[in-house]
């Protein structure tokens, strides 16, 4: 297989959102395609027409394009290739793969209630073709090996084994003629030529069956990859009460796509001591043998440590456009143009300490809102007297100041030393002002974010409230 190109695929079943487990998965497989310069696909395993929805569908590809992942060709349906899945069932019928079984649905659920957990023994499996009952519905059964063990040489669980009196006969195609979704699995990995098959581990036990129909029909074995499955932070199986679990969820949370990426991919995957990397240092590194055996945890303390370092590392465009994302994905207003033009300059402060965008775009809350500045009851605490009194010297000082940091920064340590005091007093009051709160990123950053007549404009209204 070294010399065949490499082929993966993510196939979910379109049933709800995408799952943080589904989106890991998908990632696995596309970091393996792309740093090999091999293809990505997508199909969509929508048998269950019950539960299966256009909506669904459409939820999983928004969550795959949020998560920054693309893939070769039009996604494939699983339903729409039924008559392919058929035709497969019927071949193996033919060349002797497959026989007809007449067993009811009745005979075989008594006989699997008197021999619990024992795999159902078809009496038809040797059957004189003369002792077919005429006219009669029949499902296709898969022709097992009885004898031996069906062995999966494993690239994450190692090799394998299961013995094959234990598997019983998988039906193929069921009486009324649906082809079964093992079969559908094997059919449709085989005709999009799909070279590795990367999945949950929950999915190995159907990797025995799986492959002894690659085997009956003759096709090469794709490298199996079963990953473990992700657990919450108390070590069990994730789940609701965990909180996030779906994609969409953790972007409703803030953090960008890159850091999602760099997070899911360190989870349960490793490459020596790096936690934190690029995309185009995860496409390099990603190999199957960093896969480990034990369960992923779910720790949000350390999402919320990669989130931070991805977006401190990111340039402003980069961040303004996750800010923007953000936005959609919570129904909340697009940033207009003056909200830009004032939050763009503060980013090289905002990005450095927050780990999440709500927490950045609160730091930032300041360049977002117009006047008159609504002030908080703990800031209102610094607009005294005597502070609106060293407002007003500073308000006066500013309108001469080049607007340089040095240049603000000498105005209010003149102000403080006229006043006696240290510049802490001089700044609580400028705060509350400008964004009216208490706690904000550096006076001096806000004043050069929001320019000399926004700065100006809000400290005269404190001025003239003041009377």
């Amino acid at each position: 297989m070294s010399d065949t190109q490499i082929v993966t695929r993510f196939a979910p079943s379109p049933t709800g959102y995408l799952h943080v487990g589904g989106a890991r998965t998908a990632l696995f497989n596309w970091l393996y395609a792309r740093g090999r310069g091999g293809r990505f696909l997508l199909r969509i395993e929508d048998t269950d027409r019950a539960r299966s929805t256009p909506e669904a569908t459409e939820a999983l590809l928004k969550g795959l394009q949020w998560l920054g992942l693309d893939w070769d060709a039009e996604p494939v349906s699983q339903f729409e290739g039924r008559d392919r899945h058929a035709e497969v069932a019927r071949a193996m019928l033919d060349n002797g793969a497959a026989y007809r079984c007449y067993s009811t649905p009745q005979e075989i659920a008594e006989w699997r209630e008197s021999h619990p957990r024992q795999p159902f023994p078809s009496p038809w499996r040797d059957a004189d073709a003369a002792d077919r009952p005429a006219d009669a519905p029949y499902a296709i059964r898969l022709r097992a090996p009885r004898e031996g063990e069906t062995v999966i040489d494993d690239q994450v669980q190692g090799e394998v084994r299961f013995a094959n009196d234990q598997l019983d006969d998988m039906v193929l195609l069921r009486s009324d003629g649906t082809p079964v979704y093992m079969l559908a699995v094997v059919v449709d990995d085989h005709d999009m030529g799909v070279t590795h098959v990367i999945r949950g581990d929950d999915h190995l036990t159907n990797a025995a069956r799986q492959v002894q129909v690659f085997d009956a029909m003759g096709w090469q074995r794709p490298v199996f990859a079963h990953i473990p499955l992700i657990h919450g932070e108390d070590g069990k199986k994730l789940s609701k009460r965990h909180g996030a679990v779906g994609l969409h969820e953790f972007a409703a949370l803030g953090y960008p796509a890159v850091a999602m990426r760099n997070y899911l991919a360190r989870l349960g995957w490793s490459h020596g001591d790096d936690e934190l990397f690029s995309d185009a240092q995860a496409r390099e590194w990603f190999d199957l043998s960093g896969i480990g055996r034990a369960p992923a945890r779910l720790d949000f303390k350390k999402l919320e440590h990669v989130s931070g370092w991805h977006i401190g590392q990111m340039d402003d465009a980069a961040l303004l456009d996750e800010i923007r994302a953000f936005l959609a994905e919570t129904n909340q207003p697009d940033l207009n143009e003056v909200q830009t033009s004032r939050l763009e300059p503060a980013l090289s402060v905002l990005k450095e300490k927050a780990k999440t965008l709500p927490a950045l775009l609160d730091q930032g809350r300041f360049a977002l809102i117009d006047r008159p500045v609504d002030i908080e009851d703990k800031a209102a605490k610094a607009l005294d007297t005597v502070s609106r009194g060293m407002l007003k010297s500073l308000t006066a000082a500013l309108q001469h100041a080049s607007w340089s940091r040095d240049d603000l920064e000498e105005a209010a340590k003149t102000v403080a030393e006229e006043n006696g005091v240290g510049l802490r007093k001089v700044a609580a009051p400028v705060r509350a002002a400008l964004a009216g709160r208490s706690s904000t990123p550096s006076v001096f950053d806000m004043m050069l974010a929001l320019g000399r007549d926004e700065t100006l404009a809000r400290l005269n209204d404190q001025l003239v409230q003041a009377g």
